[in-house]
């Protein structure tokens, strides 16, 4: 699996990195979505999961 971010579609509420701060940061600029790790194994693929499902503006997918 593989977390893939359109960060033209993020509006930077930040939901994904409330959600696990291991797989996701805010750029200081605009404050839109940086992954800090796209292959997440283990517990971390739920969580990747449940980012995807929260963002505001469905700038998270995931590719299977």
């Amino acid at each position: 699996m593989k977390i893939i971010a359109d960060t033209g579609k993020c509006v930077g509420a930040g939901q994904c990195v409330l959600t696990e701060p291991a797989l996701f940061d805010q750029s200081e600029e605009d404050g839109t979505v940086i992954v800090l790790n796209d292959t997440p194994d283990g517990e971390l693929v739920e969580k990747a999961r449940e980012a995807v499902n929260i963002c505001p503006s469905q700038a998270l997918s995931l590719e299977e």
